[in-house]
């Protein structure tokens, strides 16, 4: 389905992305295209992942974040730049910025991970912790251009980000020009919006399909609304594409050119993180891995040969833990109990020899004695477990039901 909106003269055009393109020779790596073979059995044709998380600060940002910051006037430069950001951004301004000679100032919530702190200092910016919300975060660096004259860089609502981005379409079609369908994360829509002015322009007949995270779409009712309609209160794992509302610039083209917009679920996410990790052996952000998810979710809706791009791979260590323990527990190699036992020496052993029966292996085990909610003899266990999928599952529960033992979750 092809959403229409109002005609109006194209923000950005082939010509412009190309330019882009030339601008970014030898400063953005041209990013490796690989093979997925357990996702081309599942979709029935060819499924290529485009390597963004391998990327140059491990996100495609760095692309639109140098065209923007190079085509700024000599006395825009002379007052530095400043922009707002978790992560992604941050280091693709912060990097562009160093590679000009150009100050750069980047806001972050106060909750950002400390990896992308640093890494964003590291690249040569002066970084500023504002606000508990990237919403706090941005206000306060749109403040600070207003005082100071730097120019504010926005992280997807501008044609020279999207001409940027649309760099990542060339490399598509130079790499794999058999393509059908090119899938690509949405959160703003500077990535989408750019790769499809330039595959559109170049092949009209592939078809280009938007991700957005179930908690984070707007997209989908800005589409029919016909205008970017804000959606409060954007919750997801995803956090670079957990963006509220789309940005003007990239909303038009993503109306015009892209194809369809699909939503996937926080288990889907985590699903296909894990997937990439084990299977490609690729380090990718939950936003990065949610082109994967959709191909997971309903991989007969896909002709391919298809391309999904992997957006970015900055990923918080601590974030990265309870992601793949999500994504075991989605798959059903993950399994969280908790039951009721007798209170007496052995009980323990006993309850881990039901366990090791049925080869289930125990990761944690966390026993209460003293609670309001227990009786004189009882006690409470619950218990992490690693399964080999959800029959294994099943065949846990039966095990501890048929001992005696009350599973309460």
């Amino acid at each position: 389905m092809r959403y229409s909106t109002a005609s109006r003269v194209a923000p950005v055009t082939l010509d412009d992305v190309r330019g882009a393109q030339k601008m970014l020779s030898g400063v953005a790596r041209v990013t490796a295209m690989e093979g997925s073979r357990h996702l081309s059995q599942l979709v029935g044709s060819p499924v290529h992942f485009k390597c963004e998380n391998l990327q140059r600060t491990g996100s495609f940002k760095l692309r639109g974040a140098y065209v923007r910051i190079a085509g700024l006037l000599p006395e825009q430069r002379a007052a530095g730049v400043v922009a707002a950001s978790a992560g992604n951004h941050a280091q693709g301004v912060a990097l562009a910025s160093s590679l000009l000679g150009v100050r750069s100032t980047v806001f972050m919530p106060q909750g950002a991970p400390l990896p992308k702190i640093s890494a964003t200092r590291d690249y040569g910016a002066e970084v500023r912790l504002h606000g508990q919300v990237v919403d706090e975060t941005l206000a306060a660096a749109q403040e600070y251009a207003e005082r100071t004259g730097a120019v504010f860089i926005h992280p997807f609502d501008h044609p020279d980000v999207i001409a940027g981005q649309g760099t990542v379409g060339l490399e598509i079609l130079e790499q794999c020009p058999e393509v059908r369908t090119v899938v690509v994360g949405i959160g703003g829509g500077g990535l989408a919006a750019g790769i499809a002015v330039a595959v559109k322009a170049l092949r009209p007949d592939v078809r280009i399909v938007g991700v957005q995270a179930e908690g984070a779409a707007a997209y989908p009712p800005s589409l029919a609304a016909g205008r970017p309609v804000a959606v409060e209160n954007p919750a997801t794992m995803a956090d670079g594409i957990k963006v509220g509302r789309p940005g003007d610039v990239p909303f038009g083209i993503v109306g015009d050119l892209v194809d369809e917009v699909r939503t996937v679920s926080e288990d889907a996410l985590s699903t296909a993180l894990l997937l990439c990790l084990e299977r490609a052996k690729l380090v990718v952000e939950p936003a990065g891995a949610s082109p994967v998810a959709a191909l997971l979710s309903e991989p007969d809706a896909f002709e391919g040969p298809v391309v999904a791009v992997l957006s970015g791979g900055n990923v918080d260590p601590v974030l990265m833990q309870g992601v793949l323990r999500h994504g075991m527990a989605a798959q059903g190699r993950y399994l969280a109990v908790r039951l009721r036992l007798t209170d007496r020496p052995g009980a323990l052993a006993t309850l881990l020899g039901v366990l090791s029966v049925v080869d289930a292996n125990v990761l944690d085990v966390s026993h209460v004695r003293t609670h309001p909610r227990l009786g004189l003899t009882e006690a409470e266990v619950e218990l992490h477990l690693e399964t080999k999928g959800p029959e294994h599952c099943a065949e846990v529960g039966r095990a501890l039901r048929e001992a005696g033992y009350t599973v309460i979750a």
